[in-house]
C-alpha cells in the first residue's frame, strides 16, 4: 500500500502535472562560471527588496497634508511636515529595527541596479543577446529601466529636502515638454508645485504597478532563460548543441541557496555599518530651500549630469518657448539608453546572421563591439561626473565652470577615445593569442644556438588552450566592389581593423616542423 505522502504526491501529479516537469527540468545543466553569479545578484536583491518593501508598506503613510512632528528626534519637534516625512521618521526612530530594514531596502534597490547593470553589460560583451535571445535582452533591459525608475520613485516618498529637489528637478524636466508641459504638470502634480497629489501617486507606482510589470518581466526572462538553455564559453567537449556544468538538483540548487544568503548578509551588513539617505539631517522638503550636495542615487546621475552640462539655450517657435537646455538632455536621455537595447538588431543586421548561438565570445574577439560598449560606458561615466560637478567643484577646490567644460568636451572626445584604444588592444590580445597559438608560451630558459645567438624555449600550449584561442569564428567580410551601408560597416567588423586573421591548421603545423623556438626542445 502506498503511504500518505506518495498518494498526495500522486494527487498532485495528476491534476498539476508537477512531477512530469520536475522530472525534466531538476537535471537542467548550469555551466559553472563566475560571471554567470552576476545575473543571480540581480535576483536575490531582487527579493530582498520585495520582502523589506512589504514590511516598509505596514507603517509608511503615502500623504502630503500636513501634521506637526512631535516624534523622538528632538531637533524637528514643533515642525510642519508631511506625513510622509512624519511616517518615515517613526520608522526610522520609533519602530523596532526599522531604519535597519529602511537601509537594507535602499541598499538592495543600489545593489539590484549595478547587478543588472554589470550583467548586461557581461551579457553585451560575450555576445550572449544573439538569436535566439534578442526578445530575452529587450526583457533585461526592460527590467532595467523600470528598476531605475522605481528607484527614483522610491527615495522621492519621504518628502524630505533631497527627495523633494529631485522631484523639482522632474518637474522642470516635464514643464520642458512643447505644448503639453503645463498639462503635463498640473496632472501629475495635482495643481501648483508641489501640489498635493505627487507622494501618493509616486507610492502607488512604486509600490504596485512598477514592481508588478518588473515581476512579469522577470517570469518571463527566467522561462526564456530556461527554454533556450544558457550560453556557455568555448572548450573542450563544448559546442552549440550542449552544455557542461551542475545538474540544478542538487548541485545548482545548494550553491545558489548558499548565495543567497551570502547575498542578504552583505547587504544586511553593508546597511548596518553604512548610512544612506538620513532625512533627519535633510529635514523637511520646503520649496524655498536647496543646498549644494543635492545629488540622486548613482543610477540617475548621467540624466542629471545631462541637464547640467547644457547650455541654457532657449527658442521661440510659433508662440511657444522651448527651453532647449532641459529638453535636448530630457530626449538624449532615453537616446543613449535605447542605443544599448537595440544594438544586437543593429549586429544581426550588419552580420545577416541568422544562426542561433549558445557559445559566447571573448570579448577580445569581438573588438569592434567591445570598443562600443566601453564608449558608451565612457559616456555614461563622463555625464555621472557631470551630475556630481558642484562635489568635485567643492571636495578638490577646482573651478565648476571648468569641470563643466571639460564634461562638455569630454562628451563628444572622450567615447572616441575609448573606442579606439579598446579596439586597438583587442586587437593587441588577438595578436598575442595567435603568436601563443604559433610559438607556444615562454618557459624562461634561455638555450645558446650554435652561431652564438640566443633564444627562449617555448612550450606548445596544451589541447585544452589551444582549442580556447581558436575556438572563434571570423567571418569573411564583404567584397569591396558591394559599396552599400551594411557592406561597409560589415568590412568594419571584419576586415584588418576589426579583426586578426587567427592561425590556422596548416600555419600550426608549419610553426612546429620549423624547428624554431616554438618547438619546445
Amino acid at each position: 500500500m502506498a503511504g500518505r505522502g506518495e498518494r498526495i504526491a500522486d494527487w498532485a501529479d495528476g491534476r498539476t502535472g508537477i512531477h512530469r516537469l520536475a522530472r525534466s527540468n531538476l537535471r537542467k545543466i548550469f555551466p559553472d562560471h563566475w560571471s554567470f553569479m552576476l545575473g543571480e545578484i540581480c535576483l536575490y536583491s531582487f527579493v530582498v527588496i520585495i520582502l523589506t518593501g512589504v514590511w516598509l508598506t505596514l507603517f509608511f503613510k503615502p500623504s502630503m497634508a500636513e501634521v506637526v512632528y512631535d516624534g523622538s528626534y528632538v531637533p524637528l519637534n514643533g515642525q510642519r511636515v508631511s506625513e510622509a516625512f512624519d511616517s518615515t521618521m517613526r520608522i526610522s526612530f520609533e519602530v523596532r529595527g526599522g531604519l535597519l530594514i529602511r537601509q537594507i531596502h535602499h541598499w538592495a534597490a543600489l545593489v539590484f541596479v549595478a547587478a543588472m547593470f554589470v550583467h548586461m553589460m557581461r551579457v553585451f560583451f560575450t555576445g550572449a543577446f544573439r538569436k535566439p535571445r534578442e526578445v530575452n535582452w529587450l526583457f533585461g533591459f526592460g527590467l532595467l529601466f523600470l528598476g531605475m525608475l522605481d528607484g527614483f520613485f522610491g527615495y522621492s516618498l519621504p518628502d524630505d529636502l533631497l527627495s523633494g529637489t529631485g522631484i523639482r528637478f522632474i518637474e522642470g524636466v516635464i514643464l520642458a515638454v512643447p505644448v503639453v508641459g503645463t498639462y503635463l504638470q498640473m496632472f501629475l502634480f495635482g495643481g501648483e508645485f508641489p501640489g498635493t497629489d505627487i507622494v501618493p501617486r509616486f507610492y502607488s507606482l512604486h509600490v504596485l504597478l512598477i514592481p508588478g510589470i518588473m515581476l512579469g518581466l522577470l517570469v518571463a526572462h527566467l522561462i526564456l532563460v530556461f527554454f533556450h538553455k544558457h550560453t556557455q564559453f568555448a572548450g573542450p567537449c563544448r559546442t552549440e548543441r550542449n552544455v557542461v556544468g551542475a545538474p540544478l538538483m542538487p548541485v545548482y540548487l545548494a550553491k545558489a541557496g548558499g548565495f543567497f544568503f551570502l547575498v542578504f548578509g552583505v547587504i544586511a551588513a553593508v546597511a548596518a555599518v553604512a548610512s544612506i539617505n538620513p532625512i533627519w539631517a535633510f529635514g523637511p522638503y520646503r520649496p524655498d530651500q536647496v543646498s549644494t550636495g543635492a545629488q540622486p542615487d548613482w543610477y540617475m546621475g548621467f540624466a542629471e549630469g545631462l541637464i547640467r552640462v547644457m547650455p541654457g539655450w532657449e527658442i521661440n517657435a510659433w508662440g511657444h518657448t522651448l527651453a532647449l537646455g532641459v529638453l535636448i538632455p530630457f530626449l538624449l536621455f532615453p537616446t543613449i539608453l535605447g542605443a544599448i537595447a537595440v544594438y544586437p538588431f543593429v549586429e544581426g543586421w550588419i552580420t545577416r546572421d541568422r544562426r542561433e548561438h549558445h557559445l559566447l565570445d571573448r570579448p577580445r574577439n569581438a573588438p569592434v563591439r567591445t570598443a562600443l560598449g566601453a564608449a558608451w560606458i565612457s559616456l555614461y561615466l563622463v555625464t555621472l561626473v557631470g551630475g556630481g560637478n558642484d562635489l568635485f567643484a567643492t571636495h578638490l577646490h577646482l573651478s565648476l565652470n571648468a569641470i563643466t567644460w571639460t564634461v562638455r568636451i569630454g562628451f563628444f572626445a572622450v567615447p572616441v577615445l575609448v573606442f579606439e584604444i579598446t579596439r586597438r588592444w583587442c586587437l593587441g590580445l588577438q595578436r598575442r593569442d595567435r603568436a601563443l597559438v604559433l610559438h607556444g608560451r615562454e618557459t624562461g630558459r634561455i638555450k645558446k644556438l650554435p652561431h652564438g645567438s640566443y633564444v627562449e624555449i617555448h612550450e606548445p600550449l596544451p589541447a585544452e588552450r589551444l582549442h580556447t584561442l581558436t575556438a572563434h569564428e571570423q567571418p569573411e567580410p564583404p567584397a569591396v566592389e558591394d559599396r552599400s551601408l551594411r557592406a561597409r560597416l560589415a568590412r568594419a567588423y571584419f576586415g584588418e581593423g576589426g579583426q586578426v586573421r587567427k592561425a590556422t591548421e596548416r600555419e600550426y603545423a608549419a610553426a612546429l616542423a620549423s624547428g624554431h623556438e616554438g618547438d619546445g626542445q
